[in-house]
């Protein structure tokens, strides 16, 4: 007898059907790309919004697979009571063909559970209607089981279970009942299948004509041969409540691509998974897995993502962070700097199941429901999000929260509760993506309907997989009995936002109650800036005023540059110039939210790009631009276009991008393009030896922006996303907020200034002279593989200041200005300039390269750089100098980070 749970739940599972280890195809889906989502609220969220973020996520998909899953449903839209939708199993039953479901519920419901209900889910008469739907998705069965008590206990018995928890044992009888109806009604082969994989065995290319969406306690499984959000159309989910949802586009890297059943979701058992990437490893994980007599059906690595994390959350019983751990290890640098009782407990469960962890790239979201038999008011709903330690795909974690300033109000009895119960009418909110565009999407489809919500969240941040600071996952749990969303990551550390700050009700304001003094103050100062400097000379009164007006002051001030705007061509430049710098300095807000803020400035400044003067430039948008066609006419000497992007498709020849092309051909040098929805390859293409071109981008800008410069001058007034700056020439790129991954890939040269962080691989294969300032830190992989050459003679190199800004305005040092392992790795030339007064980073997280003294000629070389920065950004070059209160000598601030053979070199020659 198996002396654990663990193991006889293992061995339970040794007469499961065996299915044939798939074999690699010969032809095989593209890799990486996929468009994940995921999203938890502490108030229950409609479909709607799912669909809105899904769309925007759209050209990362490709109609091969889409797929949504709901944790925290609505007992009312489910059709049953709040006690029956967590005590029962939510077995949820894709049926090809309809005319399968007698015997699947002959054979593997009726005999088996207690059904309490079941009905088909609502759908579209005709699939058609959705637009670009071209595969009818399955009927879906949702079935409302609880195991018979005399199956249950037949099967404890059989299997020596009889003294565990009912559930536990009943979790693991619907696990195995799902299993074989899979194996029999979708992976069972045909006889051309048997005959092609020369077994007898299946191969899971079988006949499809069922299969098991879901099988967990209030948690939803749809997926379809379509994109995320036609599941959200087709199923009739846009007023479906949940409080966590999940949502994947394009395809598995690997299975029967263009089948529902190898689109995500794939699920555990109380747990859905989505995945971007691919598996170097697939098939070792696989025979991990076979071992423990788990076997795959659909042939994806996706699937076995989410049987890891079943084997190990629920059959071994680890605790969240033992898990994460066998996920994605800890390794190198960061392994060495835990704590001695981690490092022995992480290396323990390295020796045990590192041969089962996925070997990236990849990034995990999941939808969890945890349903506490034992205690109700425990019961848990959480999304978690995991990077793999390679950081090879993008993602990005948010977190956003507001309590309206009305008091209390009573809400209906709770629906998971028959006690009444009270609440405060806030908001929580955390969302995981792939790109921030998707979760501004979210945001402002939410504000569109419920001014608790802001367009942007409070928060914004990138994990580094594997890290020993954050571990590179981060959990959001809703709890039912509280009615609070919390946020943890990997090591159980809270993540909060700084309290006391307020947001925006938009309802609430009424500019007319704004102060005289401070109307008589502010028109006073405004129009002696305007005939003295212009927006500059405003600020330093500006941002010192900011924090301490009301909302009903600071929204008067932006309605009186808007109307300002209006007065002449000088008046508008005033306007714009002075919103823009509200929206990208940092300044100490007071108790206003910086998120509202922005949502505020933004607001301003659509309105002014609306209101060019006549003469001054040119608004082109969607709806006009087939009025003028690409023959635009030919600028004024000060002429400015101005694109508003949104409807552009976010690529193609009719792109927003592309309209910028054409727009220089006919010798539009300056423009500003608004509006950003993640529309790709702004500002590319503009062919060589661009300079004399200026181009501002707002919005939410998608990936390869500024790509491929040749002189040009691009201010992206905001966070960039993935892959920007790649082959960059020559120019000047200026990023007003964090960027992406793989940052100036292959660039060649240019001035590049970036206020915030970098995600992974800034600069990676960089060569030539490319010189970047960049304020706060990388993740990891800065600068590897850099061929730059020498500085001094021309080369290229970073500076990287590990300074940010706190909810104050204050610019602050990082507690490191480089967490990662791998700086400067494999450099063959260029430097790293690195402001780091403590020597916090070490030389064990080089790998090529070597410490130096910064030398005057080194500071001559990069003062100049950091002026233009402070001109940027405001950030001074007398603050980067001051340690402690006391300004230092750059040599005592700044260490030189380069190529090893040089240091070496250099210590010969001064011998």
């Amino acid at each position: 007898m198996a002396d654990n749970f663990a193991d006889r739940l293992i061995k339970s599972r040794s007469g499961l059907p065996k299915i044939d280890p798939p074999a690699r195809r010969s032809v095989e889906a593209a890799e990486g790309g996929c468009g994940v989502l995921g999203f938890a609220a502490n108030i229950p969220i409609a479909g709607k919004h799912v669909l809105a973020a899904s769309a925007q996520m759209h050209n990362r998909g490709n109609g091969k697979g889409g797929g949504i899953a709901m944790a925290g449903l609505s007992p009312a839209q489910a059709g049953v009571d709040a006690a029956t939708l967590r005590s029962h199993t939510l077995l949820q039953i894709a049926y090809l063909d309809p005319h399968t479901r007698p015997e699947v519920e002959r054979d593997f419901i009726e005999p088996f559970f207690d059904l309490n209900q079941a009905y088909l889910l609502p759908h579209l008469d005709d699939y058609r209607e959705v637009t670009g739907l071209e595969v009818r998705p399955p009927d879906v069965w949702r079935y409302f089981v609880r195991v018979k008590p005399l199956v249950l206990e037949e099967f404890a018995a059989r299997y020596d279970l009889e003294d565990l928890s009912p559930r536990q044992v009943e979790d693991e009888f619907v696990y195995q009942n799902s299993y074989r109806l899979n194996t029999r009604f979708y992976a069972r082969p045909t006889p051309l299948d048997e005959e092609s994989a020369g077994s007898t065995h299946g191969s899971g290319l079988g006949e499809k004509r069922a299969f098991v969406l879901s099988h967990g306690r209030d948690l939803s499984v749809l997926k379809i041969v379509g994109y995320a959000e036609q599941v959200v159309e087709y199923y009739r989910l846009e007023d479906q409540l949940a409080h966590v949802w999940i949502a994947h586009q394009r395809y598995p890297t690997k299975g029967r691509v263009w089948h529902p059943g190898g689109a995500h979701p794939f699920i555990g058992l109380n747990e859905a998974l989505v995945h971007n990437g691919d598996f170097a490893n697939y098939h070792a994980v696989c025979e991990y897995l076979r071992q423990r007599n788990i076997e795959q059906l659909f042939l994806t690595d996706t699937e076995v993502s989410v049987q890891l994390f079943d084997l190990w959350d629920r059959v071994y019983g680890y605790p969240l962070e033992i898990t994460l751990e066998a996920m994605a290890p800890t390794t190198e640098h960061d392994f060495d700097v835990l704590p001695p009782e981690k490092r022995a407990l992480y290396e323990a469960v390295q020796r045990t199941h590192l041969h089962g962890s996925p070997d990236g790239p990849w990034f995990f979201i999941l939808a969890r429901s945890l349903i506490d038999d034992a205690s109700p008011s425990e019961d848990r709903y959480e999304l978690l999000g995991i990077t793999d330690t390679s950081m090879l795909r993008p993602q990005v974690f948010a977190l956003y929260e507001n309590t309206h300033p009305s008091e209390r109000i009573e809400v209906e009895a709770s629906q998971r509760s028959n006690v009444p119960t009270f609440q405060l009418s806030n908001v929580q909110i955390g969302l995981i993506a792939s790109e921030r565009q998707a979760i501004n999407a979210c945001l402002r489809s939410l504000a569109a309907e419920d001014e608790r919500f802001q367009p942007r969240a409070d928060e914004y941040w990138v994990a580094r997989g594997g890290s020993h600071t954050d571990g590179g996952a981060f959990r959001f749990t809703y709890r039912s009995a509280s009615g609070s969303l919390e946020c943890e990551n990997k090591f159980g550390v809270p993540v909060r936002l700084a309290p006391g700050k307020e947001h925006v009700f938009p309802s609430l304001v009424d500019p007319a109650r704004a102060g005289k003094d401070f109307r008589d103050a502010w028109e006073t100062q405004a129009l002696r800036a305007f005939d003295n400097g212009g927006a500059a000379s405003l600020w330093p009164w500006l941002a010192s005023t900011l924090g301490t007006v009301s909302w009903n002051e600071l929204i008067w001030a932006l309605d009186w540059l808007r109307s300002f705007a209006t007065a002449g061509a000088a008046e508008w430049e005033f306007a714009l110039q002075t919103l823009t710098w509200v929206r990208d300095r940092r300044f100490d807000p007071g108790r206003k939210k910086r998120a509202s803020i922005v949502r505020l400035a933004d607001e301003g400044l659509t309105e002014v790009f609306k209101r060019i003067p006549s003469g001054r430039g040119l608004h082109l948008n969607w709806e006009t631009r087939n009025e003028l066609g690409r023959e635009l006419p030919e600028p004024g000497a000060e002429s400015k276009l101005i694109i508003d992007a949104l409807g552009f498709p976010a690529e193609g020849e009719e792109s927003a991008a592309r309209w910028m092309v054409s727009a220089l051909e006919r010798g539009w040098k300056n423009q500003i393009v608004y509006n950003w929805r993640g529309g790709r390859f702004a500002a590319c293409g503009l062919g060589p030896d661009s300079h004399g071109v200026r181009i501002d981008l707002y919005g939410d800008v998608g990936d390869y922006a500024a790509s491929g410069l040749d002189g040009a001058e691009v201010h992206l007034h905001g966070d960039g996303q993935d892959q920007l700056g790649q082959i960059m020439k020559s120019g000047k790129l200026v990023v007003y907020g964090d960027v992406g991954q793989t940052f100036l890939y292959g660039a060649k040269g240019g001035e590049i200034y970036v206020l915030g962080s970098a995600a992974g691989r800034p600069l990676i294969n960089a060569v030539g002279r490319p010189r970047a300032v960049i304020n706060s830190t990388c993740l990891d992989y800065l600068a590897e593989s850099f061929m730059a050459g020498d500085p001094h003679k021309g080369g290229g190199f970073v500076i990287l200041n590990g300074v940010a800004f706190d909810d104050s305005g204050k610019l602050v040092e990082l507690e490191t200005p480089y967490p990662g392992g791998n700086l400067f790795s494999l450099a063959s030339g260029g430097a790293i300039y690195l402001r780091d007064p403590h020597r916090r980073v070490s030389p064990d997280q080089l790998n090529g390269g070597a410490f130096a003294e910064v030398s005057r000629e080194d500071w001559n070389l990069i003062e100049p750089y950091l002026l233009e920065n402070e001109l940027l950004f405001g950030i001074s070059l007398d603050e980067l100098l001051t340690v402690e209160g006391k300004r230092r000598p750059p040599q005592e601030v700044y260490r030189k980070v380069e190529v090893r053979d040089m240091a070496v070199l250099r210590e010969g020659e001064n011998r």
